[in-house]
């Protein structure tokens, strides 16, 4: 029998515990690797914007505290796969010199870290849960759990996408999962937590990856594009990092085929046309001309952009940006990091010349529009009609400035005629309207209304009292429905019907602060008559406890 362990390297398979190293690859076969595995983390220090789990992760190893199944949950390309197979290697290395303990820092250079990273160790099974979702797939685990790992320290089954899973699937899985044997570890990837059954999470230790912040995968792409020897603008790193929202592997990707794109340098010009994205200056200036109200320069600029190939509703997605940005400034937030000082400085004096409630009003109009473009048969006109109602609702005066505006208009001064020619009454005074609104709250205790009493006494101010119309202006928040109460709850008193509204001009002060008022004046009164002034200075510690003013008042 030919002992295959002298024979000469690449003449054939070497005996091991481990699969058979493949063939040498032949010139050919040395193809371009995308950059999103090209550059895939080999190392806990080499995963990005995961600080919290890597530290979790080392004090777990550290303390021997290590949980027998991981759930790994987050968005897609944060690096939920990425970090599987690094718990793998931390697991299972030996270090170099083939004694080492799990650690949060695998050497990367003994046989198991090398055949867990070339994907090959047979103690380490990966498991697409997406093609294999039946209870017969689970089943093949179950079974080989039962036996000891070949080579390894651990024998660790990796399910990729696992809430793809049949629920027979997840029921098979449950007692395995609870009470597996010492040498068996579980991580589960999955971008779905919520389709995971709670028995299934309840049983391991959940990671949350977090998305990726837009500086961060800035200064990433920056760091890969000069390993790639390639130059970048800032700018078009940026629009990559937007685009990716907080993926690294969709950031790469884009990055991937903007290096292709380029003949020299990435640009942000070439960015734009590669994704399909607006000028930032564009939008602004689109931004800018809705503020304006200029529909013709409005109408331009979506034709400009239209031209360029630009989706209509990424123009909405744009703006939306801009007015989310701003109100941010406004408010005092920090914002986006990764925008440019130039769009800082435009942010920053739009939200100095506008208001919150014409920024919010903005944003609705433009997310109404942008729903509107996303659906409609004929995106550019969709988006041209909804940006030409933003410039006409620019014109319109504000809701509350026109409610203040109205209730300076005395109606009654010309009341509507009638087609006889006369006047239209605006409702007859109720027979038992009391005289003053002093007379009505009494009349509502008296009638054993006793919380609307207490109500209109201490959380108003009156504006008008004219049965049967009464205006006052709420001191605590008051709901339209509320008024509908108290006009219900008057017409049940007097018989007739009343007109209630809150108004936002001067009022008097409640009843209750008129009281407490009198009541303090009336109390400055004794304690300014000479007899009290004499007193109170010969005992400066003397109080006035009570009064009773002449003639028994």
């Amino acid at each position: 029998m030919t002992d295959v362990t002298d024979a000469p390297a690449g003449d054939g398979p070497v005996l091991g515990l481990d699969e058979p190293p493949q063939p040498a690859p032949s010139e050919s076969a040395h193809d371009y690797r995308v950059l999103a595995r090209k550059y895939r983390p080999q190392s806990f220090d080499a995963l990005i914007g995961q600080d919290a789990v890597v530290q979790t992760l080392a004090n777990a190893i550290k303390r021997d505290r290590l949980a027998h199944a991981f759930l790994l949950t987050g968005v897609r390309g944060v690096g939920k796969t990425t970090t599987a197979r690094l718990i793998a290697k931390a697991l299972n290395c030996i270090g170099p010199d083939g004694e080492g303990e799990p650690t949060i820092d695998p050497c990367g250079a003994c046989e198991p870290c090398r055949a867990i990273a070339e994907g090959r160790h047979i103690d380490v099974v990966e498991m697409d849960a997406a093609s294999h979702t039946g209870v017969d797939d689970i089943r093949e685990i179950i079974d080989a759990v039962r036996y000891a790992a070949v080579s390894a320290r651990y024998k660790v089954y990796i399910i990729d996408e696992v809430h793809m899973l049949s629920k027979n699937a997840f029921n098979a899985l449950l007692k395995t999962l609870e009470e597996p044997p010492p040498h068996v570890k579980f991580i589960f990837a999955t971008t779905e937590v919520n389709k995971v059954p709670v028995t299934v999470l309840s049983r391991c230790q959940r990671f949350d990856l977090r998305r990726i912040a837009a500086e961060r995968l800035v200064e990433h792409f920056r760091w890969v594009a000069g390993q790639e020897g390639v130059d970048a603008e800032d700018e078009a790193l940026t629009l990559i990092a937007r685009a990716a929202e907080g993926s690294v592997r969709d950031g790469l990707s884009m990055l991937d085929q903007a290096i292709a794109h380029s003949a020299e340098t990435v640009t942000a010009a070439q960015v734009h046309d590669m994704l399909g994205l607006s000028d930032r200056g564009a939008i602004r200036d689109l931004y800018n001309a809705l503020l304006e109200a200029d529909a013709e320069a409005v109408l331009a600029q979506i034709d400009a952009q239209y031209d360029l190939g630009v989706d209509p509703a990424a123009l909405f997605r744009g703006l939306l940006e801009i007015t989310h940005a701003v109100v941010r400034m406004k408010v005092g937030g920090e914002g986006d990091r990764a925008i440019s000082a130039e769009e800082r400085a435009a942010f920053a004096d739009w939200a100095g010349k506008l208001g919150f409630a014409p920024l919010h009003r903005l944003w609705q109009l433009l997310l109404k529009g942008l729903h509107e473009v996303e659906t409609a048969a004929m995106p550019l006109e969709a988006a041209e009609m909804a940006l030409l109602r933003i410039v006409h609702a620019a014109s319109l005066p504000d809701p509350g400035e026109l409610a203040r505006k109205l209730e300076g208009v005395d109606l009654s001064a010309a009341p509507p005629k009638a087609a006889n020619g006369a006047p239209k009454s605006g409702g007859d005074k109720p027979d038992g309207a009391p005289t003053s609104f002093a007379a009505l709250i009494a009349a509502l205790e008296a009638s054993g209304n006793h919380i609307l009493a207490v109500r209109l006494h201490d959380q108003v101010g009156l504006i008008r009292y004219a049965p049967p119309e009464l205006v006052v202006k709420p001191l605590q928040p008051i709901e339209q429905e509320e008024v509908r109460d108290i006009a219900a709850s008057l017409k049940a008193l007097t018989g007739g019907h009343w007109s209630v509204s809150l108004g936002d001009g001067d009022a008097e002060p409640s009843l209750r602060e008129q009281e407490q008022q009198a009541e303090r004046n009336a109390r400055r009164a004794v304690l300014d008559t000479p007899v009290v002034k004499a007193a109170m200075e010969a005992f400066p510690e003397a109080e006035l406890l009570d009064y009773k003013l002449a003639g028994g008042e």
